[in-house]
């Protein structure tokens, strides 16, 4: 048996490739959009991808299982269970066959059993491994959003992100339920989970890869807890705001993800026509990280730094429904860019810019905006003789454990939509846990027209090193 994992860092995403090497088939569970990763990884082991699946309709990234299957032909295996108001809306047109509790899919030896594992969404299911050329046993569990390492899949997405009302009690409830299912089964299945650390699918979800049943019931919190009410109000507590593009995922994964012929490939654009582009209110993230921002940019472009978070800032703060371009340092971080934003359902990058649109704007167009970068200091001095607006951008979680005194809170992915709650007469010091949103959240002020906005480096962190006070 052969069992591959791919791991896309910026979504904390995993999905699986197994395959019986006897026979040459193979199965690929909860793929991305980049397909391509999984056609060169099963052309590298000789083995032919028969069925593609998944493990739910997924709220963080857009499924790439419709068009992995329509490219190699493979039978499309969907999630038959739930209830009747949550279900994929695809299957009759692609053909897909529908999964249900109990049963199984045979690839020449391997077995794998599928079980309903509910409550993080509603048709969620598991998959359960067993390679017989070795044993009748199971060796493992493909887990999806049901068991993390370390935490639980959340149940108050389909509620909060999708609009479904009056579901993140009931779904915590079945959570539970589904999880005293696996209490008895052996403790040496290894759990592989479908995200890691850094995914909003969980609250505290581990950084280690796989883990196995019996460490899980050892130490993860869900399976310590005293009874059914225990847990669903532990469940349910602190779990971060979701993602605004959340809601778009859900939908676009539930009716049937747009199939790509390949990835976005923004092209290049010309430095004279920035200008007129911004004059028309098009939308250019600048990808440069926020000290290069800082130092010099192009008035009206927002700052995303092309890093771990930059998926999840564009998914919060970019439309669906308008052309995006990029200020990058060249083709491959244009092409990176494009790539993360199609993995969220964004296809509309139209193009990019480089550093010799900056010199253009330069000296065309008049000097550069620059943002202005203080420390606890300077912020506390701006509040007492300016009257300085502070603002905390951080999760709500965040401010619940602690803020700067006199701070208003609005959520970074919040605050494009909430700019009217920002005095414009006033200096907008912004601040997080060590800069970096807080940079994004300079950015999108000055977008805005905010002129006076300067951004607290080092955030709450070094405000906690200075002894500053925290309420």
């Amino acid at each position: 048996m052969l069992l591959r994992r791919f791991y896309d860092d910026k979504l904390a995403q995993a999905s699986y490739m197994i395959g019986c090497q006897a026979n040459g088939q193979a199965i690929v569970i909860d793929p991305h959009r980049d397909t391509d990763v999984y056609l060169e990884a099963a052309d590298e082991e000789g083995l032919e991808i028969t069925y593609v699946s998944e493990t739910h309709i997924h709220a963080d990234y857009l499924s790439g299982s419709r068009q992995l299957a329509k490219k190699t032909g493979a039978k499309l295996l969907l999630s038959g269970d739930g209830d009747d108001s949550w279900q994929y809306g695809f299957v009759d047109e692609d053909g897909a066959k529908l999964l249900h509790d109990g049963d199984e899919v045979k690839l020449g030896n391997i077995v794998i059993k599928v079980f309903h594992t509910p409550g993080h969404t509603p048709e969620h299911i598991s998959f359960m491994v067993i390679d017989g050329a070795a044993s009748s046993e199971p060796m493992g569990l493909l887990t999806g959003d049901f068991i993390f390492v370390g935490d639980v899949g959340r149940p108050d997405l389909l509620e909060k992100a999708a609009g479904v009302a009056d579901t993140m009690e009931a779904g915590a409830r079945v959570l539970y339920n589904a999880l005293e299912r696996f209490k008895d089964m052996p403790g040496y299945l290894q759990v592989l989970p479908g995200h890691g650390a850094g995914s909003a699918c969980g609250k505290a979800l581990g950084s280690v890869p796989s883990s196995t049943l019996g460490y899980e019931r050892l130490v993860n919190w869900a399976f310590q807890v005293d009874g059914e009410d225990d847990f669903v109000s532990k469940v349910l507590e602190d779990q971060p705001e979701p993602p605004a593009y959340f809601a778009e995922m859900k939908r676009m994964n539930r009716d049937g993800p747009a199939i790509l012929d390949r990835l976005p490939e923004p092209t290049p654009m010309a430095p004279e026509d920035l200008h007129g582009l911004l004059a028309e209110g098009g939308i250019v993230v600048d990808t440069r990280s926020r000290d290069r921002f800082a130092q010099g940019h192009i008035p009206g472009t927002i700052n995303v730094p092309l890093d771990k978070g930059f998926p999840n800032w564009c998914g919060w703060m970019l439309p669906y429904d308008r052309p995006i371009c990029f200020i990058v340092d060249g083709e491959d971080q244009a092409n990176e860019a494009a790539r993360d934003l199609a993995f969220i359902g964004i296809d509309n990058s139209a193009g990019y810019f480089d550093a010799a649109a900056l010199e253009y704007w330069a000296a065309n167009h008049g000097p550069l905006e620059m943002t202005t970068v203080i420390d606890w200091e300077a912020a506390e001095l701006a509040m007492a003789e300016e009257d300085a607006f502070l603002l905390d951008v951080r999760k709500l979680t965040e401010w619940n454990e602690g803020h700067a005194p006199g701070a208003t809170h609005i959520h970074l992915g919040h605050l494009r939509g909430r700019t009217k709650e920002v005095p414009l007469d006033r200096p907008v010091l912004l601040y997080c846990r060590t800069g970096h949103r807080s940079g994004i959240g300079t950015s999108v002020l000055q977008a805005e027209g905010f002129t006076d906005v300067r951004n607290i480096d080092g955030g709450i962190v070094d405000r906690s090193k200075r002894g500053l006070p925290i309420g």
